[in-house]
């Protein structure tokens, strides 16, 4: 008697109970908050007995809990520790650089990452694309904050508590003609686009793109930007780069599990 490997059939077996109860688990994950048994079924596309046999076993181990005054379904405490052991060893640089090197080959372009450091935002990428440019960005370089898209990404995104020592000095300097007004515009465009564009506020002839990305219970968001030749910066097709890069930094957003 001979016996089929599943894996030659090009699919590995596996637990359909398994899949099942993950949907159970999805399906309270997108509700965004503690849900009623109807909601649950709903939002698996399952019969609510059978929701609720699954609610029952994965409440047992602690997955899922039941509020006893609402009856209100939610994450249980071992999801909590799961998910914060999960997001402790994730890499948050790691995880952004895969995601914007995916960028760089989608939009052929120059694609960088940066984080916040304590004399400004600071490159930690830099993925060259096939489009030449006129200059040479070094991994560790410290970017402007009023005059690149990364750096207006933080001034947007992070308190001034942080931003104000940087800023200032920036302001004492070359900048100085940006008033407060300008400085606030600025922060309020920047949030509601959900980008930052300048030409050539770092080098002339460049046009940089940039966008945030935000990690699950971390205040400081990541930034991601593309870089691309004035010459190349169609209105076209840099809302078609704009596009590419939104998409971007929600993938690598939701990755680190940040909720939109």
């Amino acid at each position: 008697m001979t016996t089929t490997d599943p894996r030659e059939n090009g699919e590995r077996q596996g637990i359909q109970s398994v899949e099942t109860a993950m949907r159970v688990l999805l399906a309270l994950e997108s509700g965004g908050g503690a849900l009623s048994l109807s909601a649950i079924a709903q939002a698996s596309g399952m019969q609510p007995s059978k929701v609720h046999r699954y609610l029952v076993s994965l409440g047992r181990i602690g997955l899922t809990s039941q509020d006893p005054a609402s009856g209100l379904y939610d994450f249980g405490a071992a999801m909590r520790r799961l998910g914060a052991e999960a997001l402790r060893r994730t890499n948050e640089v790691a995880v952004a650089s895969g995601h914007a090197m995916q960028l760089r080959d989608r939009t052929g372009h120059s694609v960088n990452l940066a984080v916040w450091g304590d004399r400004g935002p600071i490159v930690v990428s830099w993925a060259y694309g096939t489009r030449p440019l006129p200059l040479t960005v070094r991994v560790g370089a410290t970017l402007p904050l009023l005059t690149s898209s990364v750096g207006q990404v933080f001034l947007a995104h992070l308190p001034e508590s942080l931003t104000g020592e940087v800023l200032g000095g920036e302001l004492r300097g070359k900048e100085s003609d940006w008033t407060s007004e300008r400085l606030a515009a600025t922060r309020t465009q920047v949030r509601k686009e959900g980008h930052a564009v300048t030409h050539s506020g770092v080098i002339p002839g460049i046009i940089s793109v940039a966008a945030p990305v935000f990690a699950a219970n971390d205040p400081l968001p990541l930034a991601v930007s593309v870089v691309l030749p004035e010459s190349l910066g169609t209105p076209d097709h840099l809302a078609e780069v704009t596009r590419e890069l939104h998409s971007t930094v929600a993938a690598a957003s939701h990755e680190l599990g940040h909720l939109a």
